[in-house]
C-alpha cells in the first residue's frame, strides 16, 4: 500500500517522500490503520520488518492533532532493551516527525544523566527509554508518566531474556489506565503472551513472519569445526575481499574482545561492542561500523539489538546460542528489507545439541558447509546433512570454501550491491 493512500497527513507524507520513501512493508500496511483508530496492538514480527515506523508515524499524527497548553509534557512513552535500540528508535521519531513542533529525547543508563534532566526539564512529548535509566530518573521525581497517551513495549522477548520484566511492571502501574498501548515482539513465547495480556486491552493481533523464523533471503550454512580452530576459520572466511562488511556475534564479552584481537593481528580491521564498553566507546565502534571505516564488528547479543546497518552482507555465529530463538535475531541483521545476506554458523562438538534446537526452531535442516581449511578432527556425531537449496549442485560456491550461492534467494554474488527495496523503513527496526 502506498503511503498517500494510509491517511497520514500532508507534513509527514512529505518528510517520506523527500526521504524517497513510498510503499509501505506488511506490517505498517496492517498496523497504521489499527493504531490510528486508537486499538491497542499486540505485534509478532521478524527483526526488519519496519515495526518502529508502524508505531511511531500514527503516534507523532495523533500527538500533532492533540495540542498542550502551556508546559509540554510527556504523552507518548516508548521503551526498549538497550541503549543502541532506544537511541535509533529516537532518531526514527525525530527523522519522521520534522517539521512537526514535536520534541523527543532518549535517556539510558552508562552515561551521566545530567544532559538527560535538561531535556526532561525543558519539556518534551515524546520519551524513548531504557527501563533502569527510566525508574532511576523517576525515583529521584524528574519523570512523571500520570498524563502519557501513547505507550509502546519494543523488543518485549529481548527484555524477558535480560530480566528487565519486573522493571517493566513498575512503569506500567505508574501510567494512567487509559491509554493506547503497542506492543511488539520478534519471538512470541508464552512468557510474552502472559505478559501482553495483563497491559493490553483487547488488542488487535498482527503476525507478519511465522513465529521465529528466519527471513527468506538469507543464505544459512553451518560450519563444523572444533573450537580451538574457530578464530583460524573466522580469519580465513573474513580474508574475502567480497564480504563488504560482517557481523560477527560472540556468547560472551570476553570472547568478543579475543576475537578482535586475533583478527588484528591478522591485519583484518574489527572492533567489538558489549555491555562492559562506556557508551562514548560503543558508539564509536557502531558508527566506525556504519560508515564502513570499520569492516568487522564484533558482539555480544545485548549490544547488537538495535544495529541497524544497511545492506549488512555477512552475519557469523562464533557460538551458536543457547536460546534457539537468539539464532533468529542474529542472523535477521542481514537480508533485511528484502535484501540478500549470508548467516554462517560456526558448530563444534559441544554444540550440536544447540543445533538441533535451532534445527528444529526453524523447520529446516540448516546446509552443512563441510569442505573447508580446518575439518572437525574430532569424532562427529551423526548428523543429517541437508541438501543444498534449490537445486544447487554439491559443487557450487567452494571455491571460497564458504559460499553456498543462491540458496534461499540470495545475492548471487557478495561483490555485487543488492537493489534497494521499495519498502519503506523496513532497516528501520
Amino acid at each position: 500500500m502506498n503511503f498517500h493512500e494510509m491517511g497520514l497527513m500532508p507534513e509527514m507524507i512529505r518528510n517520506l517522500d523527500a526521504m524517497g520513501y513510498v510503499e509501505a512493508t506488511p506490517i505498517q500496511e496492517q498496523a497504521i490503520p489499527f493504531l490510528m483508530s486508537g486499538r491497542d496492538l499486540l505485534g509478532c514480527a521478524q527483526t526488519g520488518t519496519g515495526k518502529t515506523a508502524a508505531f511511531a508515524l500514527p503516534i507523532i499524527q495523533k500527538l500533532v492533532k492533540e495540542p498542550t497548553k502551556g508546559r509540554r509534557r510527556i504523552r507518548t512513552l516508548v521503551l526498549a532493551p538497550t541503549r543502541e535500540l532506544a537511541l535509533q528508535i529516537n532518531d526514527c521519531f525525530r527523522e519522521y516527525a520534522k517539521h512537526s513542533g514535536l520534541r523527543s529525547l532518549v535517556v539510558f543508563g552508562g552515561v551521566s544523566q545530567s544532559m538527560q534532566v535538561k531535556g526532561l526539564r525543558e519539556g518534551i512529548d515524546i520519551l524513548v527509554a531504557t527501563p533502569g535509566r527510566l525508574l532511576d530518573l523517576m525515583n529521584q521525581g524528574f519523570i512523571a508518566l500520570n498524563e502519557v497517551k501513547y505507550f509502546v513495549l519494543d523488543e518485549a522477548d529481548r527484555m524477558l531474556d535480560m530480566g528487565m520484566i519486573q522493571d517493566v511492571r513498575r512503569i506500567v502501574a505508574a501510567l494512567p489506565e487509559k491509554r493506547q498501548t503497542m506492543f511488539f515482539s520478534a519471538t512470541m513465547p508464552s512468557e510474552i503472551e502472559e505478559l501482553s495480556t495483563s497491559i493490553l486491552s483487547n488488542p488487535h493481533y498482527i503476525e507478519i513472519a511465522a513465529r521465529s523464523s528466519a527471513a527468506e533471503t538469507v543464505n544459512q550454512s553451518v560450519f563444523r569445526v572444533d573450537k580451538r580452530n574457530k578464530v583460524s576459520l573466522l580469519i580465513h572466511l573474513l580474508q574475502d575481499e567480497g564480504i563488504d562488511s560482517a557481523l560477527v556475534f560472540s556468547r560472551t564479552k570476553h570472547g568478543a574482545d579475543k576475537i578482535v584481537s586475533a583478527l588484528e593481528k591478522s591485519g583484518l580491521s574489527a572492533q567489538s561492542i558489549h555491555g562492559n564498553k562506556s557508551q562514548s566507546a560503543r558508539q564509536n565502534a557502531l558508527n566506525n561500523f556504519k560508515r564502513r571505516k570499520t569492516r568487522i564488528l564484533v558482539a555480544t547479543d545485548i549490544a547488537a539489538r538495535g544495529i541497524d546497518v544497511a545492506e549488512l552482507s555477512h552475519v557469523f555465529q562464533f557460538d551458536l546460542p543457547e536460546v534457539p530463538e537468539t539464532y533468529v535475531h542474529r542472523i535477521g541483521r542481514t537480508g533485511r528489507a528484502g535484501l540478500g545476506g549470508t548467516a554462517i554458523a560456526f558448530c563444534g562438538e559441544d554444540e550440536y545439541g544447540l543445533l538441533r534446537g535451532v534445527q528444529k526452531l526453524i523447520g529446516k535442516d540448516l546446509y552443512i558447509e563441510s569442505e573447508h581449511p580446518f575439518p572437525m578432527q574430532s569424532p562427529e556425531v551423526p548428523m543429517k546433512r541437508a541438501q543444498p537449496f534449490r537445486g544447487q549442485r554439491q559443487d557450487q560456491g567452494r571455491s571460497h570454501g564458504f559460499r553456498p550461492n543462491n540458496r534461499a534467494g540470495g545475492r548471487p554474488s557478495n561483490r555485487g550491491k543488492a537493489p534497494r527495496s521499495k519498502h519503506a523503513f523496513a532497516s528501520k527496526d
